[in-house]
């Protein structure tokens, strides 16, 4: 029998640890913690996943993979049927995917390319007929090369017409069956790609290029709602890159320089969006650089979006390097910036991807309720999130399966806190071609073998794990899935 004193000691026991306990318990969640609306999908763009470059009249596009006209990718453009049913096995709610323009508008305007609009309207039927719910977006920084040679692109305000003329023809062609559209992927990035033209030069495309786009989006917007949204029901609204801001010091210059790039980065197109102008801190900074809006082109950016989509995958700790930028003036100079992964007296936490960067699934959180107390509450969805992986990281890839975790659940903490997210889209369903490490580096949930000319698909531990999160409402998957021998180390490709 316990004794008075025992008993006391196994209580205070119990108290300490109570707080480990409940932590065990938090670690796991179910699907149904989730709302009933929310959807959990993975995703892929059209220049990284369908390949046929040039075939069937597509032309090429700006991104297309240097030297690689004719180039598979992943193949999608004819495994898209089977990728449809490996979707449906996974239990994929939503499928995120872009349109390539050049495949549907060969000479960027004027004569649509029905082939083109058949294998989309092929795609929409494949997944739609499975309860797969699409969500497409307009330009995943693939512009029609031909408009880039004709007159720079998104450096010239002759892009608005073009894109709004696409995106007509994608409203008319597949708005019954598509209810969620996003007009670009990551306008900030793209202008940013542009940092070659720091020097003594007044002149920088990338401001100028942004600007173009943030037009471009809110034309196409003002064209959905006045001509489709009411009879067709649909969402329409903007992606955005992001990551979480945290000083590297307690130093103001360092505390200042995270608020300089929280206003670069999420401001650049957020501002706009909310007041219809850049922020102060920008135009401080840029002066004449950064170009104005018009009037009428504030008035219908205000508010041009029903919905905000951000692309996460880590958290950054920022420090000044404003000293002796002189009289260099580019978006690099501007910001003055540099951003850390980690810090001496932090150590990083794993799981690392290829490029050492560590998790930090707070940061996902964090930056959503700065977004909120900013800018108000907006739905939002999680268009990206991803772990990248060695292209020899093999089959059982649990690193992924934790980052996976650790973002889902952040996200989850952001919904009870009172964010309306709304959907969430693992980088990528398969491997695809990686704009930074090419098929070096691999993001997806299935493994794509580059070198075998039907690129045969095999599940990794990490879509096995999501379709039991998503089929089973748990997280912990069964013994036997664990020790599948299907996941036993392919041969990867060299490319």
């Amino acid at each position: 029998m316990m004794g008075p004193g025992s008993a006391t000691s196994l209580l205070l026991l119990l108290l300490l640890l109570l707080p480990r306990l409940l932590s065990a318990l938090q670690v796991d969640f179910r699907r149904r913690d989730f709302p009933s609306d929310f959807v959990f999908g993975a995703g892929t763009s059209a220049v990284q996943y369908e390949g046929a470059t040039a075939e069937d009249g597509r032309t090429p596009s700006v991104m297309d993979p240097e030297g690689k006209i004719g180039d598979e990718e992943s193949d999608g453009y004819h495994k898209y049927k089977e990728d449809a049913k490996l979707m449906s096995d996974t239990g994929l709610d939503a499928y995120r995917f872009s349109i390539s323009w050049s495949r549907i508008l060969p000479y960027g305007r004027g004569t649509v390319n029905p082939k083109g609009v058949e294998y989309y309207n092929s795609v929409l039927h494949e997944i739609t007929k499975r309860g797969i719910q699409p969500h497409v977006t307009l330009n995943h920084l693939d512009l029609p090369k031909v408009l880039e040679d004709e007159y720079g692109g998104w450096e010239s305000p002759k892009i608005v017409d073009d894109f709004k003329e696409f995106a007509n023809v994608c409203f008319s062609s597949f708005g019954d069956r598509v209810t969620r559209w996003t007009t670009m992927n990551e306008p900030n990035v793209h202008g940013m790609l542009y940092w070659r033209s720091c020097g003594n030069s007044t002149y920088t495309p990338t401001y100028n290029m942004v600007h173009n786009m943030l037009v471009s989006h809110s034309e196409v917007v003002r064209l959905y709602r006045t001509k489709y949204q009411k009879h067709q029901g649909g969402l329409i609204g903007l992606n955005s890159y992001s990551f979480w801001c945290q000083p590297f010091s307690n130093s103001s210059a360092d505390v200042e320089a995270t608020e300089r790039a929280k206003n670069f980065m999420f401001g650049w197109l957020m501002n706009p969006l909310i007041f219809g102008d850049y922020p102060e801190t920008m135009r401080k900074i840029a002066k004449s650089r950064l170009p104005s809006f018009t009037k009428s082109q504030a008035e219908v950016l205000k508010g041009s979006f029903d919905f905000i989509g951000l692309n996460y995958y880590t958290a950054a700790y920022v420090s000044d390097i404003s000293n002796g930028s002189g009289n260099i003036h580019c978006f690099k100079a501007d910001i003055a910036v540099d951003f850390r992964v980690e810090r001496n007296d932090r150590p990083a936490r794993g799981p690392f991807t290829i490029y050492r960067v560590p998790s930090d699934f707070s940061g996902l959180q964090k930056m959503i309720e700065y977004l909120m107390k900013t800018y108000g509450s907006h739905l939002f969805f999680i268009h990206e999130n991803g772990f990248a992986a060695d292209v020899n990281a093999g089959l059982s890839d649990t690193a992924r399966i934790e980052y996976l975790k650790g973002y889902i659940r952040s996200m989850l903490e952001a919904i009870r806190s009172g964010a309306q997210i709304r959907g969430y889209f693992v980088w990528s369903f398969i491997d695809l071609f990686e704009f930074i490490g090419g098929y070096n580096t691999r993001f997806g949930l299935y493994h794509v073998d580059f070198d075998a000319e039907d690129r045969p698909r095999t599940p990794r531990l990490s879509a096995k794990w999501y379709s039991t999160f998503l089929k089973n409402n748990s997280t912990v998957m069964s013994p036997n899935i664990q020790r599948d021998h299907d996941l036993e180390d392919l041969p990867y490709s060299s490319q």
